[in-house]
């Protein structure tokens, strides 16, 4: 689906179908029951033969835990990218193709870290490190902002300083490190939260600083954001209409637990004409759950399954 001219003619192939009746007749984000039968849904293939990097995973952040055992940074809305010591790979396992100028000087040790053009620039970052024939002049604006050594077997605050020295040591223009600072409490934290989002920023990560680095989720690294987040698996489209006709009107998506729902805000126009493939998984943001256990106000933020 990667022109508007050609959704018109093949998007009704993909569809589950045109929707029964108004969203409300059906709990916020709902499928109703006629919406998934209509046509039988692409397979979401899950299989892969990439090496996946084994990294580590955030939790979600709840109030209540000491902070004082953790360093606080900002949560970069970019690509998280590996550094094997040779060559970048995304958190899905697909080899990212950055000019060979890029990464000169860079450690040859392994580096877990942020590919990051600035606040705002998701978008353009992501189809940037997407292709295959690098572009050279948005790679320049691209920074690798790297906040762990995933070889290194002391705990956080060890392996931060062995990173400052890699940093400092290196000459790249283009490698930087994340900044760590101490937060005293919660009221500080949710401070520090407001002043990163209303400068367009997405959020705080916390890391606790006598953390080894463990491979998976856990609390040693938290997300704080003033929204919830989840994956989904795209298994159908739904076409759009008005502005939006001949191209993407919502995604229907399934969480691991199987619970389907629409999501249909969040997109942009360049999204909508050429949206996240069947099979893929995307990231959204909620705010709660309703009585039924659909996410509230579920707005896509970002296609993931790469990365």
């Amino acid at each position: 689906m990667p022109h508007r001219s050609s959704l018109r003619s093949g998007l009704p192939l993909l569809l589950l179908g045109l929707l029964s009746g108004p969203a409300a007749a059906t709990p916020e984000g709902a499928i109703a029951a006629g919406d998934v039968s209509a046509t039988p849904l692409a397979p979401a293939s899950t299989s892969s033969t990439r090496p996946v990097p084994a990294l580590a995973l955030g939790e979600v952040y709840r109030p209540g835990i000491d902070l004082e055992g953790y360093l606080v940074s900002e949560k970069l809305d970019g690509v998280r990218g590996y550094w094997d010591g040779r060559r970048f790979i995304t958190r899905g396992g697909m080899p990212i193709t950055a000019p060979a100028w890029f990464t000169t000087d860079f450690p040859a040790v392994a580096l877990d870290g942020e590919l990051w053009m600035g606040r705002g620039t998701f978008a353009l970052l992501s189809g940037t490190v997407r292709r295959s024939e690098p572009d050279e002049d948005a790679w320049r604006r691209v920074r690798y902002m790297v906040f762990d050594l995933p070889g290194h077997p002391g705990d956080f605050e060890t392996r931060l300083k062995v990173l400052r020295g890699l940093v400092a040591a290196s000459p790249s223009p283009f490698l930087d490190l994340v900044e760590q600072t101490r937060v005293a409490d919660h009221d500080a934290l949710m401070a520090a939260l407001n002043q990163v989002v209303v400068a367009g920023g997405e959020g705080l990560i916390l890391h606790r600083r006598d953390s080894l680095y463990r491979i998976g989720r856990s609390a040693d690294l938290l997300k704080v954001k003033p929204y919830l987040e989840g994956d989904a698996r795209v298994v159908a489209y739904v076409p759009g209409q008005g502005r939006h006709e001949g191209r993407l009107g919502s995604l229907v998506v399934e969480e691991a637990d199987g619970t389907r729902f629409r999501l249909g805000t969040g997109f942009s126009d360049v999204e909508r004409d050429d949206p996240p493939p069947l099979g893929s998984v995307v990231n959204f943001k909620y705010h709660g759950r309703t009585t039924n256990g659909l996410p509230r106000f579920a707005s896509f933020l970002r296609r993931v399954e790469a990365f």
